[in-house]
């Protein structure tokens, strides 16, 4: 059990409440796909775009791919690490945890990437999302999320220090951005903490 304290379960609200937001994310980030080309320009992070005042980028770049075989990576990637780990939050915490991530990304990009012209995809939120419900899962007789934590630290000093791993770009038909992986996952450890010490105060009262 996460930090659902004051929610309804998730068992109790049934599947649509539990898959709500990764089910809505995946119909916008279709619909934005059926727009073909002209949404993929006019929705992906764009930094000469968002700085002549286009800030929807921020938000809406994150949904937004390359192609076919993209977003059904990161749709898999998606209900899988949602399947995981989407009982270690409620859903209001869920949404802060993924404006959090967001934030995170889209910083690092306009401050640290200053090189980073454009960008697409989910997979920064995606790590943002997995690095948090991990991080609060972290307890005796969790083995797996253990393995998880073990995983995703792996991979991203991978990607920092090499590079994408291997096959990745030829799946997702383009260019990986490592960076978003790292700031993503920053930012989702740095939401679980808020969230986690939020809620320990509010038990000590």
């Amino acid at each position: 059990m996460g930090l659902n304290q004051g929610d309804q379960s998730h068992s109790k609200s049934g599947f649509l409440a539990a898959w709500l937001l990764p089910l809505l994310a995946l119909a916008i980030a279709v619909a934005i796909a059926l727009l073909g080309d002209s949404g993929r320009e006019w929705l992906s992070f764009d930094r000469p775009a968002l700085a002549s005042g286009e800030l929807w980028r921020l938000v809406s770049g994150h949904f937004v791919h390359l192609g076919l075989s993209h977003l059904i990576l990161n749709s898999a990637g998606l209900l899988l690490i949602w399947y995981l780990i989407f009982d270690a939050f409620s859903r209001s915490q869920w949404l802060i945890v993924s404006a959090l991530v967001v934030a995170s990304i889209d910083l690092g990009f306009w401050f640290l990437e200053p090189q980073l012209v454009w960008y697409v995809g989910l997979s920064g939120l995606l790590h943002g999302l997995l690095a948090a419900g991990v991080l609060v899962e972290l307890k005796p007789g969790r083995p797996e999320m253990w393995l998880l934590a073990i995983g995703l630290v792996a991979k991203l000093l991978y990607e920092q220090l090499i590079g994408p791993l291997p096959g990745s770009e030829e799946s997702s038909g383009g260019n990986v951005i490592v960076a978003a992986h790292a700031y993503g996952a920053i930012g989702g450890v740095l939401a679980a903490l808020m969230i986690r010490n939020r809620v320990r105060r509010h038990a000590s009262l």
